[in-house]
């Protein structure tokens, strides 16, 4: 039993050490140091878990991040103890001595990698998320309500510590999404991961009607595990929105570095059409069918390795037949453009159509006179190859642009193409991009 004495010593000590404090001055989280005037290159539409010292180079760092998802993995299983690498999650309920436990018992990995204080400036935040918040979007009741009660702390299978918004400091925007905004946020705690925050409005997913696809895509991605696959770490909301915490491509969207160059060179294409097919095997290997892959929906890591970002028109298909016209026009395979059933292979076409568009710098059935002119082309695969392509080239994008979805060139043998052998780094077999 604590006395009085001892409890009127605690309280003075705590008294001082709070003046002491505030005679401090303030310091922001989000002021950017000279030595980062180059972040900015860094971000992207999404974010992942990238911890920093202040003597590690962005460079350096990448390194690690297998090893940090290691360990968010083992974190989120439900037959271990959350592990302190994984960045901790409490409840609006967790005590405070609880939190301080956490925080203060970090890992052998946090120990060794992770300041008390973070450094990596996120950029300053503008009240976004609580500004959009008075004014858009609503409440939902009933049935939609229950489809987007979405948390991954009661996910089947892999559930994670609960979230909440609080969890995070929150920095500069990132992009704006259909639904929602996009944030760079780091977790409170140790060791201070640095993530993309996605919002998504549930009014407005029932006002689209697409509460199942994005529940779907939701459920898809949470429970992917590939170096070419964007992650999803978790997910949490509340009354009116949907926050989904994706992991960190560090050199942004494939699609802007496209339209900086123009088009890539073969090198560069040879090995992002590599690891694209190396990520298709794998999703195709858990029945996943991408079904709209294109350069806007693909993302670079911090070393410039691809990764598929958006699976808003994946299906799981352990049937592997579908009939559903979706994706983006100039990317459709002729068996989707005729309402035809499909399988996975309409990947691969997808495949084709990407590995041309990098070296040549747009699709190859495009038709600026309209739509059914690149419906006409895609039909009859009028398919029309610059003389600047390679002659291995060429003959890859042949094989993948195939009518007959049976007669298109396997993934594993696209992985073995004289063209893709030809660029792939020596021990790595699916580098990043030179």
């Amino acid at each position: 039993m604590t006395s009085v004495g001892q409890l009127t010593r605690q309280l003075t000590a705590l008294e001082i050490s709070s003046k002491q404090n505030a005679a401090r001055p303030p310091t922001s989280q989000h002021q950017k140091k000279p030595s980062q005037t180059n972040v900015s290159k860094l971000l992207s539409k999404y974010a992942a878990p990238n911890p920093l010292t202040t003597t590690t180079s962005l460079h350096k760092v990448a390194s690690t991040n297998a090893l940090a998802s290691k360990q968010a993995v083992r974190a989120t299983s439900p037959t271990r103890p959350p592990a302190p690498a994984k960045p901790p999650s409490e409840s609006s309920h967790s005590s405070q001595s609880t939190k301080s436990s956490q925080s203060t018992q970090p890992s052998q990995f946090s120990q060794s990698l992770h300041p008390s204080k973070p450094s990596f400036d996120i950029g300053r935040y503008d009240g976004g998320f609580e500004i959009e918040n008075e004014t858009r979007g609503e409440a939902v009741t009933g049935e939609a309500a229950e489809q987007l009660a979405l948390d991954s702390s009661v996910a089947v299978g892999r559930p994670t510590r609960e979230w909440h918004l609080t969890d995070f400091d929150i920095g500069r925007p990132l992009g704006k999404g259909k639904f929602g905004r996009v944030y760079m946020v780091r977790t409170k705690t140790e060791p201070h991961y640095i993530l993309a925050l996605k919002c998504l409005y549930k009014s407005e997913i029932v006002q689209s009607r697409v509460e199942k696809q994005i529940r779907r895509e939701i459920e898809i991605q949470q429970n992917l595990r590939h170096p070419h696959v964007l992650r999803l770490y978790g997910y949490f909301h509340d009354e009116k929105r949907i926050f989904l915490m994706l992991e960190f491509a560090g050199k942004g969207e494939l699609y802007k570095q496209l339209t900086k160059y123009g088009c890539f060179t073969e090198k560069r294409s040879s090995r992002y059409i590599d690891q694209m097919a190396d990520a298709l095997m794998y999703l195709h290997a858990k029945h996943v069918i991408h079904r709209d892959i294109k350069p806007e929906n693909l993302l670079l890591g911090i070393n410039g390795e691809l990764k598929i970002g958006d699976f808003g028109w994946s299906v799981h298909a352990p049937g592997n037949r579908r009939k559903t016209l979706c994706g983006t026009l100039d990317y459709l395979p002729p068996e989707m453009v005729e309402g035809r059933e499909h399988s996975e292979k309409v990947d691969y076409w997808a495949l084709g159509v990407l590995t041309y568009e990098f070296i040549c710098g747009n699709p190859p059935f495009e038709d600026l006179s309209g739509h059914n002119a690149t419906y006409r082309r895609i039909q009859r695969v009028d398919l029309k190859i610059p003389s600047k392509v390679s002659a291995e080239a060429r003959d890859l994008i042949i094989k993948l642009l195939q009518y007959d979805p049976d007669k298109r060139i396997p993934l594993s043998e696209v992985r073995k193409h004289p063209w893709i052998v030809k660029y792939r780094s020596k021990g790595h077999s699916t580098s990043g991009a030179a």
